[in-house]
């Protein structure tokens, strides 16, 4: 009976011993299938996330090319308004200029004094005189204002002409620039007429010599 009580513990042992292991091996599968589901979840949370960062990428991506259409569209749209503006302000300037004089045509003036100078002979009249020192000076300055009045005409009327050939859409212009290119026209035509004036002696008659027998001491 010993023989045969050792022989059923031994098989106890070694059922137990079996069951011990079956319980291992099943509990070490479901450790490697957890592993495994981790990794995996792991490896899908990173393919998520780079795919996030990607169409964050292109989105960055999108909006810069957007922002550099409209920045390239920006002066263009701005540009034509500008230089219309420009040379509204310049024909202004150079009917004021017409009205007031400037200093090329004092310059171009007493030059062509001196050179009247230079040129009349010491025997001159009364009369050549005057017209050399002042006649002829007056009327240079006066053709050098009206070609400024002319010049301020000329750019205000096409800055308010501009915009009738101009592409449909594209034409419109602000209401300072009109406003300038109108106040160009208005001095360049008043700065014309004065210009006329002058050289035609409308203002004012060319200065003349006395007369012999009004001078003083006329009759001696």
């Amino acid at each position: 009976m010993t023989a045969t009580a050792r022989t059923q513990s031994d098989k106890a042992a070694d059922t137990s011993a079996d069951e011990i292991a079956a319980g291992e091996t099943e509990e070490t599968k479901k450790a490697e299938a957890a592993d495994q589901d981790v990794t995996v979840e792991g490896s899908e949370a990173a393919d998520g996330a780079v795919e996030a960062d990607a169409d964050a990428d292109a989105d960055e991506d999108d909006d810069e090319d957007d922002d550099e259409d409209v920045l390239d569209q920006a002066p263009r749209a701005a540009s034509p308004g500008v230089g219309a503006g420009a040379a509204a302000v310049v024909s202004t300037v150079l009917g004021l200029a017409a009205l007031t004089g400037t200093w090329v045509s004092d310059v171009v003036a007493e030059r062509q004094r001196i050179v009247g100078q230079l040129g009349m002979e010491q025997t001159a009249g009364a009369a050549e005189q005057i017209s050399t020192m002042y006649g002829d000076p007056w009327h240079l300055t006066a053709l050098v204002n009206g070609g400024f009045a002319l010049l301020a005409l000329v750019v205000a009327a096409v800055v308010l002409a501009r915009p009738a050939f101009a592409a449909p859409g594209a034409g419109h212009q602000p209401g300072w620039v009109r406003s300038f290119a109108w106040a160009g026209i208005a001095l360049g035509a008043l700065g014309l007429l004065v210009s006329a004036g002058m050289y035609f002696d409308l203002f004012a008659s060319m200065p003349t010599p006395p007369t012999a027998g009004t001078g003083a001491g006329a009759g001696q």
